[in-house]
């Protein structure tokens, strides 16, 4: 048992985390934005919502219940659903922009409060980190700057909230992560993508103007280049003013190498078209007709979808 004497108790942590909740009360907002119930969201910056993408099923007929408790309509202003970022807009007063932390000193071990807003007023959990690693890619192609998880199973009614360290300060946003737990999405991702959304209202992706699929190659091919495996994604379209088409791919090919790396899937492709991508030069290793060789694309920007 604690020594008494040192200052210790349940109660200490249970007032901590009761102040860090009404802390950050009147930035939380209860998002209206799907069948099966409400998610949470946060006040980034004056009129403008931070929430998480995957909550929002429309992207019409979304309202907002504000922290003193009244209802607004609120307008999409971008989605990333690479990362689970979407932030709306809503009439609010002023309101300074939010603070984020670094969250680069996140160690496995740290206490974590993740706090939102239900219809019935404000929710919270306190877990433990229970990963901390480094940059990851999702399953939908997007860069997340930190992989944090932690310890506790996730209502869906506070995803979108937002993840507080002991002191108080915001290290990122609460969405659900692998079997019901919660992931956050780091402050380092947000301050990224979110001015994007603010800007051109996505965030930008790269294109090579091809459609692909997998397919098996011939052994004696993929020695020859060097492959571990006997697979490469044959090009089954071309887009007439897609970056392929101008680098001369042809219906027929079959891509196998991006520069050094292979090319297994389609999904392999789609996580290297990633916001970086845009403006590069890469060389793509082509087989034709049986015969290996190297064609430079520069990689454009997705187009915006009609």
């Amino acid at each position: 048992m604690p020594d008494p004497s040192t200052g210790f108790s349940l109660n200490v942590i249970s007032d901590l985390a009761a102040d860090l909740l009404d802390g950050i009360a009147p930035r939380l907002v209860t998002i209206h934005g799907r069948r099966r119930g409400t998610s949470s969201g946060f006040l980034w910056r004056t009129g403008l919502v931070v929430t998480a993408e995957e909550a929002l099923e429309a992207d019409e007929d979304v309202t907002v219940t504000r922290p003193d408790g009244s209802q607004v309509t609120a307008s999409l202003v971008g989605r990333a659903p690479s990362t689970d970022i979407a932030l709306l807009r809503i009439e609010e007063q002023s309101l300074e922009e939010i603070a984020f932390y670094p969250t680069d000193g996140v160690r496995a071990g740290h206490l974590i409060l993740a706090a939102g807003r239900q219809p019935e007023g404000l929710s919270a959990a306190l877990g433990i980190v229970a990963l901390a690693g480094g940059p990851w890619r999702s399953l939908r192609g997007g860069h997340i700057d930190r992989r944090i998880h932690l310890d506790h199973r996730f209502d869906f009614q506070s995803e979108g909230g937002v993840a507080l360290d002991t002191s108080g300060r915001i290290i990122g946003m609460t969405v659900l992560g692998p079997r019901g737990r919660a992931l956050v999405i780091p402050s380092e991702t947000i301050e990224r993508v979110a001015p994007q959304l603010l800007d051109k209202g996505r965030v930008a992706r790269g294109y090579l103007g091809l459609g692909l699929q997998p397919v098996r190659i011939d052994k004696a091919v993929a020695d020859a280049a060097g492959l571990a495996e006997t697979r490469g994604l044959i090009v089954i379209s071309v887009d007439e003013e897609g970056p392929g088409q101008t680098a001369g791919i042809r219906q027929g090919d079959i891509l196998i190498r991006w520069n050094a790396d292979a090319l297994p899937s389609v999904r392999r492709v789609y996580t290297l078209l990633g916001p970086e991508s845009v403006g590069q030069s890469v060389d793509l290793g082509i087989v034709r007709a049986g015969a290996h060789m190297t064609l430079a694309v520069e990689i454009k920007e997705r187009p915006k979808p009609q």
